[in-house]
């Protein structure tokens, strides 16, 4: 007598074959999607990893420099600034217009408060802002020590443009040519030399009358040179001598800076005599 063997087995063997072969299609299709060959990388919004920074001397007139910071993300990543202005401790911040590059110059609006910059990172992903700490408190600029009026000299020279309140010109020097004014004199030059802050002035402008007046005539004004020294040619007039016991020739002489009041600015004026003879 034949025995048959049972075919429940047999079946339970194809029913959990079924399970294997799909689990084998899903894990070969999403090794596909993560690892198949041209798959582009995952897209990066820039992430910041190091707080933007700030540089520089926090006084008026000083210029801070920011950094942007660490970021990473997808490249190309482009960079903003923005510059806000906040109270002494750091807060109530609000923009400064305009203050848009990594540099920027503090101002006298500036004086008291504190600073910060805004650093915005953008890619093809998006965008994300990081905000640096303030600054200290931004303190006034020193005040310039004051002027003495005194510019520049050079070779022992100072032009006259250079030349301020409080300083002033000085008319310290006189000569004449001839020497000794006779009164047939027909012709004079006085001489000026005009000085200030210790040095020789050049430029100046000289004025010079005989006084009284109507002895020789008024020339020009004329400019001193570089040694400080200006010549100035008059002529006689019938006014001289003015008596015939005339001993000296006076002479009111004035000296100015170019485009000041005859009268105001820096402007020294002095009384000059000369000796005359018959």
């Amino acid at each position: 007598m034949t025995r048959e063997t049972p075919k429940t087995p047999r079946r339970r063997l194809k029913l959990l074959a079924i399970p294997i072969a799909v689990a084998s299609v899903i894990a070969v299709g999403v090794a596909g999607l993560v690892t198949g060959p041209g798959q582009a990388a995952s897209a990066a919004v820039p992430n910041n990893t190091a707080p933007p920074t700030i540089s520089g001397t926090t006084t008026e007139g000083q210029t801070l420099t920011a950094s942007k910071g660490t970021w990473t993300g997808t490249e190309p990543i482009t960079y903003a600034y923005q510059w806000r202005r906040c109270d002494s401790d750091g807060g109530s911040c609000s923009n400064i217009g305009g203050a848009k590059e990594s540099t920027y110059t503090l101002k006298s609006a500036d004086v008291g408060n504190t600073l910060r910059v805004i650093v915005s990172a953008k890619n093809s992903d998006g965008t994300r802002n990081a905000t640096s700490v303030p600054t200290a408190v931004v303190k006034a600029a020193a005040a310039p020590p004051p002027s003495n009026g005194c510019g520049k000299v050079t070779n022992g020279t100072i032009q006259v443009a250079d030349v301020t309140s409080p300083a002033h010109l000085l008319l310290d020097q006189a000569t004449i040519s001839p020497s000794t004014v006779s009164f047939s004199s027909t012709s004079v030059s006085p001489r000026f030399h005009v000085a200030a802050c210790g040095a020789n002035v050049q430029g100046a402008l000289v004025y010079v009358t005989a006084v009284p007046y109507n002895q020789f005539s008024i020339p020009n004004e004329a400019q001193t040179g570089a040694d400080g020294w200006v010549s100035l040619d008059m002529h006689r007039l019938s006014g001289f001598p003015a008596t015939q016991k005339q001993q000296l020739l006076v002479m009111f002489a004035r000296a100015r800076k170019p485009g000041e009041p005859v009268l105001a600015g820096i402007s020294a004026r002095r009384l000059v005599s000369f000796r005359v003879v018959r």
